[in-house]
């Protein structure tokens, strides 16, 4: 199964159309946000992944998200131990899209960015970066 798109969002709504179809529309899509107070702060944002299962493939497997802090050069140290991980089993019939929810809640002790690191099973990583700012008054 292959990881399809990542993203931080407000809201994600389903819909059908003919033929059989189904549309997702999302809402708020974004790759930071203030904090609601100073720092120290908790936050929770929705990361949504949209999950595709090719034909021919048995269509069982395992979503992981893992949220690590980003250095100011840019590096994430996957040494360090994350902010929060989650896996979740994922089942979908072959040729067919799926999508997942995940939140996490997150201790901030200084703004900056996360990375959610995204991967079905042993797959590739598929990094998703939500920066926090300060408070706006």
């Amino acid at each position: 199964m292959q990881i399809i798109a990542a993203l931080f969002l407000d809201d994600i709504q389903t819909r059908p159309v003919p033929g059989p179809s189904t549309r997702l529309d999302l809402s708020g899509v974004q790759f930071s946000a203030p904090a609601p107070a100073a720092v120290p702060v908790s936050m929770a944002p929705h990361l949504v992944v949209i999950v595709w299962c090719p034909p021919g493939v048995d269509g069982f497997g395992a979503l992981e998200v893992v949220f690590r802090h980003q250095a100011e050069d840019g590096t994430v140290d996957r040494e360090a131990e994350p902010l929060a991980r989650n896996v979740q089993p994922l089942q979908i019939e072959p040729g067919k899209f799926n999508y997942r929810l995940v939140r996490a809640e997150l201790e901030f002790t200084d703004y900056g960015t996360v990375v959610a690191e995204c991967r079905m099973g042993d797959g590739p990583v598929h990094p998703v970066p939500f920066t926090v700012l300060p408070p706006v008054d």
